[in-house]
């Protein structure tokens, strides 16, 4: 019988992925993580932040805009309600006007509960809510410095140079200079590499120094002579 639900659920998977576009199927599974954020919000916990790491917050400069489009979404539903005459189309109207202010505010939950991360081995996972994620192993970091940035307003943009602009509210703060290339996957699936990180920390001298102490502590002292 369990093997009967497994050839199910592999065959249905198999035809979703056939018949389901890739780009909505990511769109798909952020809105759904999303909306797990938003459940981990409500109950105060935070994804995936081992203990001894660093939780680095980043969703300072778009608060205020957050919470406006929410608050925008919230009048314009009771304006709409009071407008409309047709109970169906009210209705109908309502159910996606509700589940809108939801996603907003679940994409904002997304982006508290889960915080860019400093390992306490030196690794780096920089995040924007469920949409992108970026582990950075301890060995590939050959710097990081506070280096307030504006660039344009996408979210995620590889310049011809491989720096990885990861931008919140149009600015970054933090630059962090890669030993290797490293891979990352865009939020809509495209892939790409890059060879310098760019982010936005709300505190980005506290992000810059426990990357600097973490390498600091895990790496060999080279003058120590061998016993």
């Amino acid at each position: 019988m369990n093997r009967r639900f497994a050839r199910a659920a592999v065959w249905a998977k198999g035809v979703a992925e056939s018949v389901i576009p890739l780009v909505a199927r990511r769109l798909l599974r952020h809105e759904a993580r999303s909306l797990h954020s938003l459940g981990l919000w409500v109950l105060r916990r935070r994804h995936q932040v081992p203990e001894g790491a660093l939780a680095v917050p980043y969703t300072g400069p778009q608060t205020a805009m957050m919470y406006a489009m929410i608050f925008v979404s919230v009048i314009e539903t009771v304006g709409l309600a009071l407008v409309i005459p047709w109970p169906v189309v009210h209705a109908i109207l309502l159910v996606i006007d509700v589940y809108g202010v939801v996603l907003v505010l679940a994409l904002h939950a997304a982006c508290v509960v889960r915080p860019h991360v400093v390992g306490s081995d030196g690794s780096l996972r920089i995040r924007y809510g469920a949409l992108f994620d970026l582990r950075v192993p301890a060995a590939t970091i050959a710097a990081a410095r506070v280096d307030r940035r504006y660039p344009d307003g996408r979210l995620v943009r590889l310049g011809p140079d491989g720096v990885l602009d990861l931008a919140v509210g149009s600015q970054t703060t933090v630059t962090v200079e890669l030993t290797e290339p490293v891979p990352f996957v865009r939020p809509l699936g495209r892939r790409g590499v890059a060879r310098t990180l760019r982010f936005h920390a709300d505190d980005p001298r506290g992000a810059v120094a426990a990357l600097t102490r973490a390498r600091t502590e895990v790496a060999p002292d080279p003058s120590a002579a061998p016993q």
